[in-house]
């Protein structure tokens, strides 16, 4: 060693040394150690394998390969035990102790933590025989460009974890991660997406595990708690809002079966539980939701009395059926079915079937100045139909109806708001205004990943009117005003630092409320317990729990503590674009 203690490069080094340091042996290794390791290799390569320059396989791994090819700079550490069909591009890395076993691709640049396990493989388990005796099966592993997993993971079989993912210590990988994904937990769950460069989707900068700040890790640590509490009472949540004798879901006990309830179920279930709700297997909640979708429109109505699929108006001029219930089907229920890796059985023919002049004429009559929420609503429920035709396989709709759409919205945005249409009046405020702009961008620029147009004056829109006290004071908030203001400030951060701190305190300020609404055992409220009327805001039900969930992970990325949670909205509040533009015909991998 020399003065500082660390090791002389100079110091002749034991064999062992390499086996837990192999990145040191093209370096330092002696003259002995490169004869002995080409001797190694050439014995390897006999058998099949092949090795591109400055590749190291330990002497003391288990190297029992059918199939190895290793290109350069990469290395097997001592103790990795490696069988089966493994293929590895440069600057891999398979360190101390892993297991490597069964068809394995792995790109570019891929590290693989100590102890951890990438089996490429299964065992069939039938009822009819031991499992010694049951036959191999093998759908293989393939791993991206530039991806570390972490010690002590567990990939299983038929998994694909995309370029550019990191995957935690002790996670256990049973599905396939998108690109740019950091994931954890058992099973894997998506986290955030590496390209935000340790900074939130709002532009407020992000806390990495383990290096938050002081305030960070107080409010970091409610987060954790909270999610655990909801994670822990998750499945009697859904129990309860199931009818057995219907054999449907609703809101909460006593209220009606509803479409919605329905899709808010398999929400939840995904984002606390990972898994469908247990009251029916995957494909039955696919095939009931799908089951609903009338083939003449491609709408889905509210369900009769019955249970069954209730009558739709009848088509207006233009051929659209104006039924608010119906719209919003597009989207909860597609995204339902996204999460149940299923689709609608019929293209959304009231969306495929309309002209472009018919699109321009129906969004010059929507109400933009006296009710911009629900004219953002109807360009929600149409993009999201346009995005579904596309995943179909179908054309969005008549050719250049989609292009009219994107070129109607940039030329009538207000350059001094960002926003489309007006406040009501003076006295209602940004209302009507903020939460139509949501609604719009979610389905258009959001769903098909495209910049907003004026993200500071958009920015300015949402703080002043996340300052009013009528809908954001304590006590006030429901949540579709929070969510309103929370979306969009998460969506203009990447394009935007402008007032990020502000944003970044109002976000922590919901959020430390927003935590404290939950209510054992039934889930959240859509607003404030106390609050009148009819609506889902006066017990706590599936649509709140399903909102606030996601609410809460918007305004815990803002704040730059959503790791804490353990859950990344994947439905229909999810972050990530449905698409990677919006004139591409193949779904966006990412999310």
């Amino acid at each position: 060693m020399d003065d500082s203690g660390a090791m002389n490069p100079a110091t002749p080094l034991g064999d062992s040394y390499f086996d837990y340091c192999p990145w040191d042996f093209v370096r330092r290794a002696s003259d002995a150690q490169r004869v002995a390791q080409t001797a190694r290799q050439k014995r390897l390569a006999d058998g099949g394998a092949s090795f591109g320059p400055r590749c190291y396989v330990s002497p003391a791994a288990g190297v029992f390969a059918d199939v190895l090819r290793l290109g350069e700079n990469s290395y097997i550490a001592g103790h990795a035990y490696v069988t089966g069909e493994v293929t590895a591009g440069s600057d891999c890395t398979v360190n101390p102790y892993a297991t490597v076993r069964g068809r394995i691709t792995l790109g570019d640049g891929v590290r693989i933590g100590a102890h951890t396990s990438l089996l490429g493989f299964n065992h069939g388990f039938a009822p009819d025989r031991p499992v010694h005796r049951q036959p191999l099966t093998s759908k293989g592993i393939t791993v991206g460009d530039d991806v570390w997993i972490g010690s002590n993971v567990v990939v299983l079989d038929g998994v694909t974890i995309g370029d550019h993912c990191v995957v935690g210590a002790g996670a256990v990988v049973t599905k396939d991660l998108p690109p740019w994904t950091i994931a954890a937990g058992n099973p894997a769950r998506p986290l955030r997406d590496r390209r935000d460069h340790g900074t939130s989707g709002g532009g407020a900068s992000a806390s990495s595990p383990g290096s938050t700040s002081e305030s960070d890790s107080g409010l970091g640590d409610a987060v954790a708690r909270f999610a655990d509490r909801a994670r822990a009472q998750a499945a009697d949540l859904l129990a309860r809002c199931w009818n057995a004798d219907t054999g449907r879901y609703r809101d909460r006990p006593g209220a009606p079966a509803t479409v919605r309830a329905h899709c808010d179920a398999v929400e939840i279930a995904d984002l606390l539980l990972g898994s469908p709700p247990a009251q029916l297997a995957a494909a039955e909640h696919a095939g009931r939701l799908r089951a609903l979708q009338d083939p003449g429109s491609g709408l889905v109505p509210e369900l009769a009395p019955d249970g069954s699929p209730g009558a739709l108006p009848a088509p207006a001029s233009d051929g659209w059926v104006d039924d608010g219930a119906a719209e919003y089907h597009v989207l909860s229920v597609g995204y339902a079915l996204d999460l149940l890796g299923s689709r609608f059985t019929h293209p959304v023919h009231v969306v495929r079937r309309m002209t472009p002049g018919q699109l321009i004429t129906r969004l010059e009559s929507l109400p933009w100045r006296t009710r911009a929420w629900s004219a953002g609503a109807w360009v929600d429920c149409w993009a999201t139909g346009a995005h579904r035709n596309l995943e179909s396989g179908a054309e969005a709709g008549v050719p250049g109806t989609l292009e009219t759409l994107f070129g109607w919205l940039a030329t009538r945005v207000d350059p001094w708001t960002g926003m489309w249409g007006e406040a009501e009046s003076p006295a209602a405020g940004r209302l009507q205004l903020v939460n139509g702009y949501y609604r719009l961008t979610r389905g258009s620029y959001a769903q098909f990943g495209l910049q907003v147009p004026y993200a500071e004056r958009v920015v300015d829109t949402l703080l002043t009117h996340g300052s009013d006290p009528r809908w954001f004071a304590p006590g006030r908030q429901n949540a579709c005003n929070v969510l309103d203001v929370a979306h969009p400030l998460w969506l203009a951060g990447p394009q935007t630092r402008h007032r990020a701190t502000e944003a970044r305190t109002w976000a922590e300020d919901q959020l430390a409320q927003a935590l404290g609404r939950w209510r054992n055992g039934a889930g959240f409220g859509f607003g404030p317990p106390g609050e009148g009327g009819t609506g889902p805001g006066r017990e706590p039900g599936l649509q709140g729990t399903e909102m606030w969930l996601a609410i809460i992970w918007l305004l815990a990325d803002l704040a730059g503590v959503s790791d804490r949670l353990g859950y990344r909205p994947r439905g229909i509040h999810r972050p990530e674009a449905a698409r990677s533009s919006a004139f591409t015909s193949s779904p966006d991998s990412a999310g």
